[in-house]
This record gives structure tokens, C-alpha cells and sequence, in this order.
């Protein structure tokens, strides 16, 4: 397990403040030991660092009720969604309170004409899906995980459609937002533009839970497409895959998504998936449009992989072949972990130019192997995001050691070509070493930023700025 830094306590004001909040919350107040486990990190390698108590508000003025106690005796506070992230980003090093927001799980409003919705932060991707589908509309971004709507507001997510649709910061019209001495402020109106003063919005988007909790978020959304088309292709190396994803965004072709899947993963996908795909590099891909612009897209995208001698392409209109593939993708992380029964998988994260994609990604397969460790990789291909699942028994010292030294040097290296540290992931408690090396002295500014919303340093401290 990855050491994790603990931070100074406040005894004193943790106590006091855990005595006020269970007279308020009563049998929403918990400090059972498994309860506290739950909220701090599981899904990463880093430690778990529990709160001293657990909250679960049901609306943003049980939000605002809870800060200004916090805020009163200095304690911290981080906000839970489901949990699912993956940098440490739910922690308490310091101590303090988990606010759980998962019973705050109601969409507000749906306005169909205006392709946008108001929605509490419990709210999972999955769920908001569901209730759009009768109206002819859905949400985009997809993380794989079923997460929180807050949660991935507050990491900025993405995921397998960004290529097409953008990131959370670009499908967030505004948030509601509980700040650090318990006011609540709202970032924007419904407008899809505005140039009213500092763009709060993207400020609180991918903050992590640093500069104040989100409970309300107004969402855009799309239409479902009168079609959609999945394909997959093999190519002969990774260099070659990601020529095409070039060829593509370079021909303007309007990808939905377009996935990286090396040779390992497509082996562990046969194995797991009970499928029959050539056991080489791999494209999925899908297009969204009216029934011609699909199938006029799979054709030109045939072309161009062909080019870069691209083989076995299949593309498919039907649902049920097109959820079999996607699934297979979406279950890519449990066929990894059948690679090497009884591991651990830890999942990096790091995004660069998409000029550079062949050379990160052919680098991590050669570092991997020469440090011997299983780390197959799936990426975004689209916006040159890629994950390496390193595949570790974590009761080995010497291995965890020989795979921090490969995550480090994934960092640095996607640093190095311009790229960023995380495409996704956020910062959290894992990637914070490489904060300033790919910022400077931004890093410092948002120091600043912090310190001015969150004097007292309440809000998820340990998180995103270096120590």
C-alpha cells in the first residue's frame, strides 16, 4: 500500500464539531469504524485514511448548516460522492467529516428546448440516463464508472466521448456551490454564453472539493443520434493504431469515440468476454449521426486505416452487437485483473499531444518490461489520453517499488512531450509531486486562489496543492 502523509489534527475542534452535528443530524450522523473506512479511499493503492464521522445531508442547506460548523472550529470536510475516483481525492489525512451526498439524488429539471438540466450532486451519470432516455436526450461524458454527477464535476471527468463531446468542463452551464464560511453562491445562469465577470463555473469545476461543495449542477445535454455505428479494427503495431487516430482528427472526422486497446488488453478481453479478436493492437470505435453520415464516416474511416494497414475492420448498426463491443470495453479492467489472478490493478493516468500518442504509449510498454512489470494499456486515443493498468501483488515490497518508480517516470514523461500529468484522473493526493513541475508558477497562483476562498484550509486539505 502506498503511504499516504498524514496532516496536523485538530482534536479539539473535531470533537466539539462531532458533537454538534450528531444533536443535527442524528441518525444521519455516523462514526462506525466500517462506515469511515467506506468513505476513505479504496480504489486506488494510496492508504485509507478515514474520517472521524460521516454525514449524509439531503440538501444544499444541510450543506450549509454543516460548513458553518466546520468553519467555526476549523475542521475539515470532504465532500463523497460514490467513491469511485482514483487519486486519493476522499481522504482525510487531517481528519475531519465525510459529507455524503448521495442521498441528495433528485433531477431538479429537464428542459428539453433548451437541451439542458438542473441536478443534485448524488445524481449518477446511469441514473440521469435513464430518466432523459423517454425525452430523446442524454448526457455524453462516461467515465466508465456509474459515478456521481458531482463527483465528476469536481474532478473534471471525462471519458470514452470526449473526442467528440469535450470533458465535464465543457458540458457544465453552472453550479451551485456551498463555500468554505457556509455561504451559497451560484456560478452562472442557464445562458449557453456569458461574459458576466470571473468564470466561476470552470473555477469550481475540477477543484476537487478545495474551494467549496457542489450541490447543484446545470448540466447540457444532446440528442440521442437517429443512428449510431461501432466499429473495430486491428493494426499490425501500436505505432500504426495511433497513426490512424491521427489521419482522423486531422481529416475532420467526427468520431464519437475512438479507443486504444493494445495487444494485452485485447487478449485479456478474449479470455474475459469470450470473444475472438485478432490478439494485436486494436481501434473502437463509434459514430453518431443520421443514417447516412454513419455509414459514410465508417467508410472513410476504413480508408484511412487501411492506409496505416489496418485489417479485420467490422462495423455494426445493431444494438446488440454494438453493446457486446462496448461492453467488452467498459470490462476491460476485470479482464485485466484475470491476467494475473489475486493482483491489484492500479490505473495511471496521463494525456498528450496526440502527435506524441505512439511514442508515450510504445515508451510505457518499454519501461514497463524493463522494470518486469504487466502494465497493459487502453487509452482515448481520440485526445491522446492513455491508462497503463499495472497489475501488482502489493504484499510484494520490491514490485510496488519497481511500479511507483514507473508512474513517476509515465508523469515526468508525458510532462516532457508537453502533455499533462492527468487527463482525467485529477490531482488528489497521487499526483500532487507533479503539480508544479507541470505548471510552475500557476501552481503558487492557485495557492492564492485557495487561500482566499478557504482561509482556514477546511476544504479536502491534503488534496491537488503541493505540501
Amino acid at each position: 500500500m502506498v503511504q499516504a502523509t498524514d496532516l496536523p489534527r485538530n482534536e479539539t475542534g473535531i470533537a466539539t464539531a462531532l458533537g454538534i452535528l450528531k444533536q443535527q443530524f442524528g441518525e444521519r450522523f455516523h462514526t462506525g469504524q466500517s462506515i469511515r473506512e467506506q468513505h476513505g479511499h479504496t480504489t486506488t493503492w494510496i492508504k485509507n485514511q478515514a474520517p472521524d464521522a460521516v454525514v449524509f445531508v439531503r440538501s444544499t442547506q444541510d450543506v450549509a448548516d454543516a460548513i458553518k460548523v466546520f468553519s467555526a472550529h476549523k475542521v475539515p470536510v470532504i465532500a463523497f460522492g460514490t467513491g469511485t475516483s482514483l487519486e486519493g481525492h476522499v481522504n482525510a489525512p487531517a481528519g475531519g467529516v465525510s459529507i455524503d451526498v448521495s442521498q441528495m439524488d433528485a433531477v431538479l429539471e429537464v428542459n428539453v428546448g433548451d437541451l439542458d438540466c438542473r441536478v443534485q450532486p448524488g445524481v449518477t451519470r446511469e441514473a440521469l440516463n435513464t430518466h432523459l432516455r423517454d425525452q430523446g436526450l442524454f448526457f455524453p461524458i462516461d467515465p466508465g464508472a456509474n459515478a456521481s454527477l458531482g463527483g465528476m464535476t469536481a474532478t473534471r471527468a471525462s471519458g470514452t466521448n470526449a473526442v467528440r463531446y469535450g470533458t465535464m468542463k465543457d458540458n457544465v452551464l453552472a453550479v451551485e456551490v456551498v463555500m468554505a464560511d457556509g455561504r451559497v453562491i451560484r456560478t452562472a445562469q442557464r445562458a449557453r454564453k456569458s461574459s458576466a465577470g470571473y468564470d466561476l463555473t470552470r473555477l469550481m469545476v475540477g477543484s476537487e472539493g478545495t474551494l467549496g461543495i457542489i450541490t447543484e449542477i446545470t448540466l447540457k445535454l444532446q440528442g440521442i443520434p437517429e443512428a449510431i455505428s461501432s466499429a473495430r479494427c486491428s493494426f499490425p503495431t501500436v505505432e500504426a493504431a495511433c497513426e490512424t487516430v491521427m489521419s482522423v482528427i486531422q481529416y475532420g472526422l467526427p468520431v464519437a469515440r475512438i479507443e486504444l486497446l493494445d495487444a494485452m488488453v485485447v487478449k485479456a478481453v478474449n479470455g474475459y468476454s469470450k470473444l475472438n479478436l485478432p490478439e494485436t493492437p486494436m481501434l473502437l470505435l463509434e459514430f453518431h449521426g443520421s443514417e447516412a453520415a454513419v455509414v459514410e464516416q465508417a467508410a472513410a474511416f476504413s480508408a484511412l486505416a487501411e492506409d496505416n494497414g489496418g485489417s479485420d475492420y467490422q462495423a455494426t448498426t445493431t444494438m446488440e452487437e454494438r453493446n457486446k463491443l462496448w461492453q467488452a470495453r467498459h470490462d476491460a479492467y476485470w479482464a485485466m485483473l484475470a491476467l494475473r489472478p489475486g493482483c491489484k490493478a492500479v490505473a495511471t493516468d496521463v494525456c498528450v499531444p496526440i502527435s506524441r500518442l505512439a511514442d508515450a504509449v510504445g515508451a510505457a510498454n518499454a519501461k514497463a518490461a524493463e522494470l518486469d512489470l504487466i502494465a497493459p494499456i487502453v487509452g482515448h486515443a481520440g485526445d491522446g489520453n492513455f491508462h497503463a493498468s499495472l497489475l501488482l501483488d502489493m504484499e510484494n515490497p520490491d514490485e510496488v517499488a519497481r511500479a511507483e518508480t514507473f508512474v513517476s517516470w509515465l508523469n515526468d514523461l508525458a510532462i516532457s512531450m508537453d502533455g499533462t500529468c492527468t487527463g482525467e484522473h485529477g490531482i488528489g493526493q497521487g499526483k500532487r509531486p507533479y503539480l508544479v513541475k507541470e505548471l510552475g508558477e500557476a501552481a503558487d497562483v492557485m495557492g492564492m486562489i485557495k487561500h482566499a476562498l478557504d482561509p482556514d484550509n477546511i476544504l479536502n486539505p491534503g488534496k491537488i496543492l503541493p505540501a
